[in-house]
């Protein structure tokens, strides 16, 4: 065959899907040609041109044409619309011709890029016949339209794109979320303000076209999320030293393992929290099948990053695994492994291979870990004690311990006799805000006039001698004088001297807890919850036996009768603290008394009450030690400058 008669057959073959997309788009409803941006873009919307020169246009991002005129030659992919014989054929084939020559099509394009989509000019049928043969890129003479500032979010990423072209000189990489382009310079290894070098650009774009064409052939012809989504989302579980010797297989498989989290984003709210244990009542043949699909003994990996002694909140938790182990010994064998200056993915790993069934790591820093070994053995149970992680291959599980604030809260306005009480919060993270406005809440139940006064432990300094000088009379908070941190639990006390009167305690109850997890996983628990592609999180308070509530010696009688009241009512759901009238800090409504919080609206608030004094303290405030934690569950972790993860590895 001559290159002229493989020319026009590959014309044929364009037309055919160039009328295969026209009828589409029009049996949908959408446009059938490629845009015109003369016809989207207003003066108005301009805040200037940038001449970028030559560059590398990717052809996946050209959108349309410059001007109106000749686009119905194309169907909305360019393919050719017009008859073989046509003179536009005539030239098409031409240009075909060439590019499978020796000379092949070397005259760069002229376009216009408007909001990273590229409008021709001048060149639209060298784009259809490098399309055509799936091109990746065509060089093209660029010339940006600069949209005017707003707060809207594609404004807004696209001026982070701007930065992060400035960097890299990288046309090819598209995001749609604010803060990914950083995202992404620090899952390679770069500063924020790192200038790429030649070498690393090219290394990087060999790894995004291989990791590209995995995306493809797994599912990445939907626009629902696009290629360097899915890679930031990969690079968060994996290295980027694994994506370069992986080969497309391993490659494959590592992605089709993490696809549910991939495609996470573009389906909105991507947890779901669960507010009770799940135990199924089946009977009949269900029951018979149960009976022989389920296990009856677990073995239960411990992952602890530090030693017990060294952590209240891991000692806990211990003690937790220590009532499970006593309560299930015999459905139950558990084993603990220590992951401190070790890989932590490696052990569990082991751990797996030793036949651990469940893995559990009662600290959110494993949480990465946890990712990598869930994708790499999706039998496994994978748990970690967190909130609001979107990842499903692993279950999070936490308490709510705003109930047990509330309670708290009522016995403070009971006993203070000034109503000024005080708040020693630790971390702005997720779940907080409700536990100090339902504190607040339960005081004004007791006290109309209390006020509370919030401190945090994260900042420098001593909270608690600053809540002292504010005047608090009583002082809620994991820090008690004379104790120090009080692991998972929280403690309302009087100041005493230098000591503290107990007035009352609330714990998390992790045996308990941890003993309905396992047996869920026995009885079917795990495997009914019907989340979808969501991502689980346990969420559990007094109805779930997973918080208790204690009185001290020094609160009188009747208020204990009180706060038992009010714990009976919470566990029956007859009593909910925020189900009533309340404002914010700055005179809003957050609810008129009729409204029923969602658990999602109570564990993502992010405002405090107008019976709080004191603020959600910003991230440069933060003490160092604080700043770990805040980044992996903190109220505004989108918004904290991401740090880089090592150099390209």
């Amino acid at each position: 065959m001559t290159s002229r008669q493989e020319a026009f057959s590959l014309y044929t073959k364009a037309l055919k899907s160039g009328q295969k997309c026209y009828h589409t788009c029009v049996h949908q409803g959408r446009y059938p040609y490629p845009q015109a941006l003369e016809e989207i873009l207003s003066d108005a919307m301009v805040a200037g041109y940038v001449d970028l020169g030559v560059v590398d246009v990717p052809l996946d991002q050209i959108a349309g044409t410059k001007l109106a005129g000749r686009r119905n030659a194309f169907a909305a992919n360019f393919m050719p619309l017009l008859d073989q014989h046509s003179e536009f054929a005539e030239k098409w084939i031409a240009l075909c011709e060439a590019h499978l020559g020796d000379a092949g099509i070397r005259d760069p394009i002229r376009c216009y890029e408007y909001m990273g989509r590229f409008y021709v000019q001048e060149g639209n049928k060298r784009v259809s016949v490098l399309k055509s043969f799936d091109a990746v890129t065509i060089p093209g003479y660029v010339t940006r339209v600069l949209p005017m500032w707003s707060e809207a979010r594609e404004v807004r990423v696209y001026y982070e794109f701007l930065e992060f072209y400035k960097r890299s000189r990288i046309y090819r990489v598209r995001f749609r979320q604010p803060g990914d382009f950083a995202r992404l310079q620090a899952a390679l290894g770069f500063e924020a303000d790192h200038d790429w070098t030649e070498e690393e650009r090219r290394s990087f774009l060999s790894a995004f076209a291989a990791f590209q064409k995995v995306f493809r052939k797994v599912g990445g012809d939907s626009p629902a999320v696009t290629t360097a989504e899915a890679m930031l989302a990969w690079l968060q579980v994996y290295p980027l030293g694994e994506l370069k010797t992986m080969d497309a297989a391993g490659l494959e498989k590592s992605l089709r393992a993490i696809w549910a989290d991939v495609t996470a984003s573009e389906r909105g709210a991507a947890i779901a929290v669960s507010t009770a244990p799940e135990e199924p009542e089946k009977k009949g043949l269900g029951r018979l099948v149960d009976n022989v699909l389920l296990p009856n003994h677990l073995n239960v990996a411990f992952f602890y990053d530090r030693t017990p002694e060294e952590s209240g909140w891991l000692a806990d938790h211990d003690r937790g695994r220590a009532a499970m182990e006593r309560a299930m010994e015999e459905t139950v064998t558990v084993k603990t492994h220590f992951t401190q200056g070790s890989d932590a993915a490696a052990v569990m790993e082991k751990a797996v291979e030793e036949g651990a069934q469940v893995l559990v790591a009662p600290t959110p820093p494993l949480i990465a870990a946890c990712r990598r070994t869930a994708a790499k053995y999706p039998q496994v149970r994978v748990l970690n004690c967190s909130v609001a992680m979107p990842y499903t291959g692993v279950r999070t599980y936490h308490c709510r311990m705003y109930e047990g604030a509330f309670l708290a809260g009522a016995a403070a306005g009971a006993v203070a006799r000034e109503g000024r009480l005080g708040y020693l919060a630790d971390n702005p993270l997720f779940g907080v805000p409700a536990s100090v406005n339902a504190f607040a809440l339960g005081a004004r139940l007791t006290n109309p006039q209390a006020r509370v006064v919030l401190d945090w432990s994260c900042l420098p300094g001593d909270g608690l001698e600053r809540l002292r000088e504010l005047g608090a009379e009583v002082v809620y908070g994991r820090e008690v004088p004379g104790e120090g941190a009080h692991g998972s639990g929280y403690t309302l006390f009087r100041f005493d001297g230098d000591g503290a009167e107990i007035l009352f305690r609330v714990e998390s109850a992790w045996g308990r807890v941890y003993t309905k997890l396992m047996t869920g996983i026995l009885h079917g628990g795990w495997d009914s919850l019907n989340a979808g592609n969501k991502a689980v999180n346990y969420w559990w308070g007094f109805n779930s036996g997973a918080i208790a509530a204690e009185a001290g010696e020094a609160l009188p009688d009747g208020v204990a009768a009180l706060t038992d009241i009010l714990r009976r009512g919470i566990t029956e759901g007859t009593v909910l603290p925020f189900h009533r009238k309340i404002r914010s800090q700055d005179g809003a409504v957050r609810n008129d008394g009729n409204h029923w919080f969602s658990p999602e609206e109570i564990l993502y608030m992010d405002w405090l009450c107008d019976a709080v004094e004191g603020r959600i303290p910003p991230f440069e405030e933060l003490d160092e030690r604080s700043k770990a934690i805040v980044r992996l569950q903190g109220l505004y972790r989108d918004s904290i400058p991401p740090e880089k993860e090592g150099g390209q590895r």
